[in-house]
């Protein structure tokens, strides 16, 4: 099934079976490379020394890195036709190890391991999640630093245009922001709109209030960027549902008499908060006021000119990048990492893109035809899905047939072969 997966994306032109091997193996048994000499051994009949992956690792990203980013690129301009609109993100990727060197550094974990080096991983896909390129940085390195050097890095590359530029708030500070603007790249991303000066804030409370579901203003910041401003019932309950919530925390907190002025900030529920007299603390019922009047209001920020509509489309789409890296990290087991040296490191990382790429095709042919199946399922039924090799005494030329299969294996055999 993956191996078929494999062949029709492209990647068959990487003349190394033992790439083809160990992709496959991350899909359908994801573990460390000596599980994987195991997992040859015993569904494959291959017979393969650890020693020999790891001489392969050593090698496989030099050689053939860039071939096979350019294989997952094609095949995802072959589906999406053309790239308009790209989304960007980092995750980390911790080791299970204690020692720092040039690329492995400790850094801010999105995987709430502090105390681990690792590495940082800024991945660019296209609408719908499809694979356009990755690269790695030192694990201590800003996220925000990582845009524009990718961005550069894939469109040489690959010599397409300069697509809208999708990417989550806490990836863009004000000064990325300019330096897209100055290098002409469109971006999407969110607008923290309770950040804004006040004057502006009046405005949006002014003009967003009485907004219907769906409904948008639009304002222009000082910058020139505009700031589309969406009100949604839903996320307004869930702001209600959310306050209210840290609120009753709150004031279990204040009523027990326990909380001190050390405990006071201006963070979280903390800020709704006041001191009164000497030491008294109580709820400030204007700031909670205050703050209801957010309730449901979401700004995105844009240098385009596109209807807001398509701006607030473009960034609902952010989920798919998110979604990539939960896939990488969980299904895929990306993370925690083993490896000490940089080329299996970089490798590791090549083996988990390229699966990622052949799990999305499967996806996408099981949305296709319709069959409520996830790639995760899939990978499990193949497991239990068996081929005999055999040879009659009056003839020796060997035979092989497929053993029976339940249902949900013949469709999906039936999808793929």
């Amino acid at each position: 099934i993956f191996g078929r997966l494999f062949d029709d994306i492209g990647f068959g032109v990487i003349p190394e079976q033992l790439f083809r091997d160990i992709v496959v193996a991350r899909l359908v048994y994801p573990t460390s490379k000596l599980k994987t000499v195991d997992y040859l051994y015993r569904y494959r009949g291959k017979t393969i020394s650890s020693e020999s992956i790891y001489r392969f690792l050593d090698r496989l990203n030099d050689q053939y890195n860039s071939l096979a980013q350019q294989v997952a690129y094609q095949h995802s301009c072959n589906i999406l036709k053309h790239i308009r609109v790209v989304f960007y993100d980092m995750t980390s990727l911790y080791f299970e190890a204690e020692d720092e060197d040039d690329l492995r550094k400790i850094g801010f974990s999105k995987d709430g391991k502090f105390q681990n080096p690792q590495i940082m991983l800024g991945l660019l896909v296209g609408e719908n999640g499809y694979p356009i390129g990755y690269d790695i940085f030192e694990g201590n390195t800003f996220e925000g630093k990582t845009l524009l050097p990718v961005l550069k890095s894939i469109q040489q590359r690959y010599g397409f245009g300069k697509p809208v530029v999708v990417a989550d708030a806490a990836m863009l500070s004000r000064d990325n922001l300019d330096l897209l603007n100055r290098h002409n790249y469109p971006f999407v991303v969110a607008g923290r709109i309770r950040n804004e000066s006040q004057a502006l804030q009046d405005d949006i409370l002014g003009k967003c209030h009485g907004l219907t579901n769906g409904q948008s203003m639009e304002f222009i910041r000082d910058d020139g960027c505009r700031l589309i401003v969406a009100y949604s019932v839903q996320r307004a309950k869930k702001d209600a549902h959310n306050r209210q919530r840290g609120l009753s925390r709150l004031r279990k907190r204040v009523g027990s008499g326990r909380m001190t002025k050390e405990q006071l900030n201006n963070r979280g529920y903390n800020k709704f908060l006041k001191l009164t007299g000497e030491m008294s603390i109580e709820l400030d019922e204007t700031r909670i006021e205050q703050a209801v009047r957010w309730d449901g209001l979401k700004g995105y920020l844009t240098n385009t000119k596109l209807a807001a509509a398509e701006v607030i489309r473009n960034y609902g789409q952010l989920w798919h990048v998110e979604k990539a890296f939960r896939i990488s990290k969980t299904d895929l087991r990306i993370r925690p990492m083993y490896h000490r040296r940089r080329k299996r490191i970089e490798a590791h990382v090549l083996v988990a893109f390229v699966a990622y790429t052949i799990y999305k095709e499967l996806e996408r042919r099981l949305l296709k035809a319709g069959i409520q199946m996830s790639p995760k399922r899939a990978a499990e039924l193949t497991q239990t899905m068996y081929e005999m090799y055999f040879s009659l005494p009056n003839d020796p030329e060997q035979q092989q047939v497929l053993l029976q299969m339940d249902p949900e294996q013949q469709i999906l055999y039936d999808l793929i072969c």
